[in-house]
């Protein structure tokens, strides 16, 4: 997960890729998927310690601390990602998918308040110190104090959709060229141009429909760790979906991710389509007969 920071190279203000000869891949797309192994194992194995509660802080009941060790250091990583990776994509990505499954695990919400705040607060410590993360959410903000130059991409991404209205131009009809990383960070831009609202809809219904199937299966599994491993990957899903779609419209800071599916890039399409044969065979597990 770190590689890049390393032996990396640097595309539009990240270093996220790793380039051996003519290969070039993300190692954040494969360490998700691995990462949700690792957590569906340790939960298994951990989540009735980290159910209860032991010790009361201003009111506020928590487990032992040395059971909120892995809680720490998923937030320490995730800044390191955001301070030197440039990459607040990923680092919400994994922080996020930490905080879900460990709910899911557990059951205690105030894993999720502890490490929403504790990550909001490093955030912000980060915005004040590193002018990379100040100037994303200053553009987030107010893209029009710089239009032409750190603005442009958000502008022409919230012009490029408005302009699709209901329907759309019309396929192939759009000017998906205006708009700056068409095939990947914004990709969801150049289809809402051509194939408007009912065509931006079908695609995040499309999504929906993939992450519930998912939640199903998680909660149709054998077993503790099928059940963490189907619903893991299923918040994968939905997480990065929601941090491309949001950044695309303007809801939310643009992160960078990629689109499933959809934007071009060979390792996160292959570690996808991965996600997706994980996801099936723990449903055929599920249905296959007792033996």
């Amino acid at each position: 997960l770190f590689a890049p920071i390393f032996i990396g190279v640097e595309h539009g203000g990240a270093r996220l890729w790793i380039d051996i000869g003519p290969i070039s891949f993300q190692p954040a797309e494969i360490a998700k998927i691995l990462f949700v192994l690792f957590l569906a194992a340790y939960l298994e194995e951990k989540h009735e310690l980290l159910s209860i509660s032991t010790k009361r802080v201003y009111g506020i009941w928590i487990p032992e601390p040395k059971h909120l060790g892995p809680l720490i250091i998923m937030w320490l990583i995730s800044l390191m990602i955001l301070v030197l990776e440039r990459d607040l994509g990923t680092s919400l990505l994994f922080f996020g998918l930490f905080l879900a499954m460990l709910y899911i695990a557990t059951g205690r919400a105030i894993y999720v308040s502890l490490g929403a705040f504790l990550f909001a607060a490093g955030a912000t410590i980060c915005y004040f110190i590193f002018s990379h993360v100040q100037t994303r959410i200053d553009i987030w903000l107010d893209p029009w104090t710089d239009p032409s130059g750190k603005g442009y991409q958000i502008i022409q991404s919230i012009f490029a959709i408005s302009s699709g209205r209901l329907a759309g131009t019309g396929l192939g009809l759009g000017h998906p060229t205006l708009i700056p990383a068409h095939q990947t960070d914004f990709i969801f831009s150049a289809v809402a141009e051509e194939l408007g609202l009912l065509g931006g809809v079908a695609v995040i219904l499309s999504y929906l429909l993939l992450i519930t199937r998912g939640l199903k299966i998680a909660l149709a599994a054998k077993d503790t760790f099928g059940r963490l491993v189907a619903a893991g990957l299923s918040c994968v899903f939905a997480i990065q979906s929601f941090l491309i779609l949001g950044g695309t419209a303007k809801l939310i800071p643009l992160t960078g991710v990629t689109l499933p599916y959809m934007s071009y890039g060979g390792s996160s399409i292959l570690m996808n389509f991965i996600l997706l044969v994980l996801l099936l065979l723990i449903s055929e597990q599920r249905s296959a007969p007792n033996e």
